[in-house]
């Protein structure tokens, strides 16, 4: 299967300007690397009904967040709500790395969307951002009256590591020990932290993301090998997932993480949850941040958007 003509693009304007692998580089280094990227490759914001910055306690004190509303939205209407986790495998990304997604995905869903700031590795190892998500889940159900959301129609989502920690507090909130979810969104997510699945050793040169640069990440994050094994940090090792909310599985035909998010999806169906996965063939990983170059970045989002729209109406 061919890549996708804009993925190409933005793969080979990336070799052209001579930006190392991020595995190449200290997380500081990373990061910077990435914004640089962003506000190249990345699709322009669309005007939202109502943006605000707010904190909500954390285990380690306050932690960022950023409460978007859907355009066309009343005012004073009590808005279905989606809690969505960044991607970069938790080591970058932040709440301006991913506006442009959250604001499509309320636009698109007429919801409230807000994106949490979570703390990130090396400085802090999981399962810190477990912890931090857990906080900000529970503060969006126990104030949802004040944050004008219906703390009946919440759910969970993120892109890559944010898929794997939307798809951890799924469980957790299955098992009693997080508010309600109705529904979970994941985009390309990581959901084992082995790195032993074929796609590992397919894709090892000339992408975004390679195997070299999510063992990277997967070390920052669980530094202690023996914890990897642990379901807050590999969902897909779960004894089960029958009970879990509702899924959305998305992923790319051109990623490392593409064999555990099949097969993620997979144990979804066979658990007895319903679930919709979609499979983009021919697209690279984290190619939903890279709309400027990617058309396709917008139709997936939106298609994504669709699926949580049905499930706030009842679908």
């Amino acid at each position: 299967m061919p890549i996708d003509p804009g993925a190409v693009a933005v793969l080979n304007l990336i070799k052209e300007l001579g930006r190392p692998p991020l595995h190449l580089l200290s997380p500081p280094e990373a990061r910077e690397a990435s914004a640089k990227s962003r506000a190249v490759l990345g699709a322009e914001p669309e005007e939202v009904a109502e943006v605000e910055d707010l904190t909500c306690p954390g285990p380690r004190g306050p932690i960022p967040l950023r409460r978007y509303r859907g355009a066309g939205t009343k005012v004073g209407e009590a808005l279905p709500c989606l809690l969505y986790l960044h991607g970069g495998g938790w080591v970058i990304g932040d709440l301006d790395s991913h506006d442009a997604p959250c604001r499509l995905l309320a636009n698109a869903a007429r919801c409230s969307v807000v994106a949490v700031d979570y703390r990130m590795a090396p400085e802090y190892v999981y399962p810190a951002a477990v912890e931090d998500c857990a906080a900000a889940l529970r503060f969006v159900a126990e104030n949802a009256g004040a944050l004008r959301l219906d703390p009946s129609r919440i759910a969970v989502g993120g892109d890559s590591a944010g898929g794997n920690l939307a798809a951890v507090l799924a469980i957790m909130s299955r098992d009693g020990a997080l508010p309600k979810v109705g529904f979970q969104l994941l985009l390309y997510p990581a959901t084992d932290m082995a790195g032993e699945r074929p796609a590992y050793e397919r894709f090892t040169e000339g992408l975004i993301l390679t195997d070299k640069t999510m063992r990277w990440f997967i070390n920052h994050y669980t530094p202690d090998p023996a914890r990897r094994v642990e379901w807050q940090a590999s969902p897909l090792r779960v004894p089960s997932l029958q009970g879990v909310a509702s899924a959305y599985v998305m992923t790319a035909g051109y990623d490392p993480l593409v064999d555990e998010g099949i097969e993620f999806a997979r144990r979804l169906e066979a658990d007895g949850v319903r679930v919709t996965h979609v499979h983009m063939s021919d697209q690279i990983h984290a190619f939903l941040t890279m709309g400027k170059f990617i058309p396709a970045a917008d139709l997936a989002l939106r298609q994504a958007a669709l699926a949580l729209a049905h499930h706030f109406a009842g679908g």
